[in-house]
């Protein structure tokens, strides 16, 4: 048997603005951008550069009691991980891009790592696992 998970929703207040981000500040790659006019929605996916895994599929609060969850999808809590092959490569740029860390880079047992937020406040980690670790074939 194989599955894979595809797709994590994040929910954002901004199509547009959240493309804008995603794609210029962290460099994804914008896999889709479709209209559904049956639910008045857009279904847009993004990717981090050269990625075979799970994409984001930026998912526009509709209602009301989703409002809340913009920026804080983890309540507090790291809630997305971005694995790199080189940290400092990409942690300089994304400073040079103005993205906030909140937890300046430190070397772990597991890795490099550092927390930054999204535009909207969600805490990432940004990555790079020692060549030992289980996941760092992944990311190669």
């Amino acid at each position: 048997m194989m599955q894979a998970l595809v797709h994590i929703a994040l929910v954002v207040k901004d199509y547009d603005e959240a493309i804008d981000f995603y794609t210029k500040k962290l460099h994804f790659t914008l896999v889709e951008d479709t209209y559904q006019p049956e639910q008045d929605k857009r279904w847009v996916v993004v990717s981090p550069p050269n990625s075979l895994g799970a994409t984001i599929l930026l998912a526009k609060a509709s209602k009301p009691e989703q409002m809340p969850f913009i920026g804080d999808q983890a309540g507090g809590r790291v809630f997305l991980f971005l694995g790199t092959d080189d940290f400092w490569r990409d942690y300089n740029d994304m400073v040079k891009n103005e993205i906030e860390f909140v937890r300046e880079p430190k070397e772990q047992p597991y890795g490099t790592v550092a927390v930054f937020k999204d535009l909207y406040g969600n805490l990432w980690d940004l990555i790079q696992f020692k060549e030992d670790h289980p996941i760092a074939h992944r990311i190669r």
